[in-house]
């Protein structure tokens, strides 16, 4: 499948977020897009910003999103480096050596440890460590899209030509409004219950 360019990614998201009054800053953050993707914070603000992608190797891609997912998950565990090693020897087979060596970025794993990887790192395909820093960011706009233009809530609320619909990410319709809106929605496709039945 052919790559979609940044450009048409944002162009297409850019339309979605003025019709449905979605809040641009909140879906499109810099620093929530560069954990998803593995790419640093201010490649991430200068792509989205129009710029153009750093000249990098595949090995030079794939040496840092590995690390940055490593660092990610030390953080996240509170876990040592040997501990991290450790667990991708049991897991992959490979030595704790060499498994440190990958985590900090100075060894590039062959192709059936780096399709281990995405197992262990749980993430979407080889692509994720080899994509130029603007297709990776274009794949993961992609999924924002698709979650948008999925959204049975937007979909409802573009149906009665609502505005504003972004509710789960900031509250932009009124709480009460949205209540009524849900309970209508509700009632409508959950039957009444036969008389003498207790309401759930």
């Amino acid at each position: 499948m052919e790559p979609v360019p940044l450009a048409e990614s944002l162009a297409r998201l850019d339309a979605l977020i003025a019709k449905h009054g979605l809040d641009r800053e909140e879906l499109l953050d810099p620093d929530d897009l560069a954990r998803r993707t593995a790419l640093p914070a201010e490649t991430v603000r200068s792509l989205l910003a129009g710029g153009k992608p750093a000249d990098e190797t595949v090995n030079d891609r794939v040496r840092a999103r590995v690390s940055t997912l490593a660092a990610a998950r030390l953080a996240a565990t509170k876990r040592r480096m040997a501990d991290l090693a450790a667990e991708l020897h049991d897991e992959l087979g490979v030595s704790e050596m060499w498994a440190r060596s990958v985590c900090d970025g100075k060894k590039v794993p062959n192709v059936e440890l780096l399709h281990a990887l995405v197992r262990f790192f749980g993430v979407d395909g080889e692509a994720f460590f080899t994509l130029p820093a603007d297709e990776t960011l274009s794949r993961e706009l992609r999924k924002i899209l698709g979650d948008i233009e999925n959204d049975p809530v937007v979909a409802l609320m573009d149906q009665y030509g609502v505005r504003s619909t972004d509710l789960r990410m900031h509250g932009s319709v009124p709480r009460r409004q949205l209540e009524r809106l849900l309970e209508g929605v509700f009632r409508s496709v959950v039957p009444e219950p036969e008389d003498g039945g207790e309401k759930r």
